[in-house]
């Protein structure tokens, strides 16, 4: 008894892991593979999820066994470590608050009306977040679990009824070709995000040790990696099926993907009826909305915490002029102000910010991968909480897979272009 209360308790850093994860790399990218590639894609979201699980499991597995965060690992390899994760994390913050805050605006004209604009929804929508949230991980920890479940039933629900409507036999429509610039730089924009970027794996160690000062159990090592491997295979299933229902009800049938923020949330809702019927638009605007708010509000927390916490550590003056979560209220402005910018910038053209921000994860997710895999792996984790060998061996193959794929396309990118 007193084992499962333990493991009831450790629960809860992987589902915030989840609904962080399930936003706009699931609703947009995904589904966009669908509708444009059909089902060619689906190796690709498989091999994605396979080569970049050794390095966001590493998050709760080093928390989990030493009681601290990455971060304070990253500082442990050296100064200028800890100093590449923070101006790195900088560049992703921006981005990253800037695509999936607009996303929910976008969302929130469908299901609030036009009264505001996408960009007003997502400057009052990350104001909100900034005001209510910002710090209660116990409050994000309660809230992401009822939205999280309430997408995933309403997504699968609407894969069963499009297969089940899916005309019988019939010639797939052809899907445009991968090794044109266009298609390959969708392809590594869709691998960027998917399942997440690799920032997350170090919210995540910081969320396991906040979820362990809320209940008062530090998590056993096994806790800790079946809260996370729930939240991890669930994220990649509905990977899936959010591509399944692009190739199900858009692939092959002429009509272009939007590229602005409310044609593309409008388009999206669509499949959803398409496959439910007209009775579902509320409730599936509703959930749409509610995700991709979980989301907001999950980076919202998760980078200013981050951000302060590895400045400080930095520069432990700065620490001691802004202490605990001032810092992390200063980091907040500026992260909002700069999404913001980045917002104004891309107004109109929602899937162009967006592969903007995935790409960037995706080139660079080898180096915080790198880091994660040294922590893991180095003298200051305990022997018997180190990757076993095949999780090892995996985790320098999806090192070499991204360190190979990223140099082909930065090269495809500005040297061949």
């Amino acid at each position: 008894m007193a084992a499962d209360r333990g493991l009831a308790r450790s629960f809860g850093p992987g589902l915030v892991w989840a609904a962080t994860a399930i936003g706009v790399s699931h609703l947009v990218q995904s589904t966009r593979a669908g509708a444009a590639y059909g089902w060619t894609l689906v190796p690709v979201v498989l091999l994605a999820n396979l080569l970049k699980y050794p390095f966001f499991e590493f998050g709760p597995r080093y928390a989990a066994a030493t009681g601290r965060s990455l971060l304070d690992g990253y500082a442990e390899l050296g100064r200028w470590v800890l100093a590449t994760f923070l101006f790195l994390c900088l560049g992703s913050a921006v981005a990253v608050v800037g695509a999936v805050s607009y996303f929910t605006g976008s969302l929130a004209t469908l299901a609030l009306g036009p009264a505001l604009s996408p960009f007003a929804w997502s400057a009052l929508i990350l104001a909100a977040c900034t005001l209510l949230l910002l710090g209660r991980y116990p409050l994000l920890d309660a809230v992401v679990k009822v939205i999280v479940a309430g997408l995933a039933l309403s997504t699968l629900l609407a894969v069963g009824l499009a297969f089940a409507a899916a005309a019988p036999g019939g010639v797939p429509a052809p899907a445009p070709p991968l090794v044109e610039l266009a298609g390959f730089g969708f392809l590594i924009a869709l691998v960027g995000w998917m399942p997440s970027g690799m920032e997350l794996s170090v919210f995540h160690s910081l969320w396991t040790l906040e979820r362990a000062r809320q209940t008062g159990h530090r998590p056993a090592l096994g806790e800790a990696l079946l809260d996370f491997n729930v939240g991890y295979f669930g994220t990649a299933f509905l990977a899936l099926a959010f591509l399944a229902l692009g190739a199900l009800t858009l692939h092959g049938s002429g009509e272009p993907l939007a590229t602005a923020g409310g044609a593309f949330a409008a388009q999206l809702i669509e499949l959803y009826t398409r496959a439910l019927g007209d009775w579902s638009r509320p409730v599936i605007v509703a959930a749409a909305f509610t995700t991709m708010l979980s989301t907001t509000v999950a980076v919202v927390d998760g980078f200013p915490r981050v951000l302060a916490r590895s400045s400080g550590m930095l520069w432990p003056r700065l620490d001691a002029w802004l202490p605990g979560e001032t810092g992390q209220r200063v980091w907040t402005l500026l992260v909002i102000g700069g999404a913001l910018l980045a917002i104004s910038v891309f107004v109109g053209h929602l899937t162009r910010m967006i592969d903007f921000a995935t790409t960037l994860s995706f080139v660079f997710a080898p180096v915080i991968g790198w880091f994660n895999h040294r922590v893991v792996t180095g003298a200051g984790m305990p022997a018997p909480a180190r990757p076993p060998p095949w999780l090892a061996r995996l985790s320098v193959t999806g090192l070499v897979f991204g360190v190979a794929f990223a140099g082909v396309f930065l090269v495809w990118r500005f040297a061949l272009s």
